[in-house]
């Protein structure tokens, strides 16, 4: 089911007042991708890229097409690695947060 713009216009709202909201947001991304939950993961990263700093500005500092960012974290996108890793590491690098890696037994 879509989101709708008045729940997009919420998560955003949140985001721009509450940093722990959105670090919780980019965390929530990162950890369904290595949960192997890869699919929510890329709807929770396209939701806090669309959040915060917006598809444009992203596609800017990475050097990118927008549209081209977007299909990444599409239903039916496939990013590669090497482009799903540099778009974390610059949104890491913006929201200034770092993510320890835990080894579970």
């Amino acid at each position: 089911m879509p989101l709708t713009k008045d729940f997009k216009g919420t998560i955003k709202a949140r985001a721009e007042r509450d940093p722990e909201f959105r670090a919780g947001l980019f965390r929530e991304a990162i950890e369904a991708m290595l949960s192997d939950d890869f699919e929510t993961g890329k709807v929770l990263l396209r939701d806090y890229v669309n959040a915060t700093v917006g598809f444009e500005t992203l596609a800017k500092d990475m050097q990118k097409d927008p549209k081209s960012l977007m299909r990444m974290l599409s239903a039916t996108g496939n990013p590669r690695a090497n482009n799903l890793f540099a778009m974390i590491a610059r949104l890491r690098q913006r929201e200034e947060l770092s993510f320890p890696v835990a080894q579970h037994n």
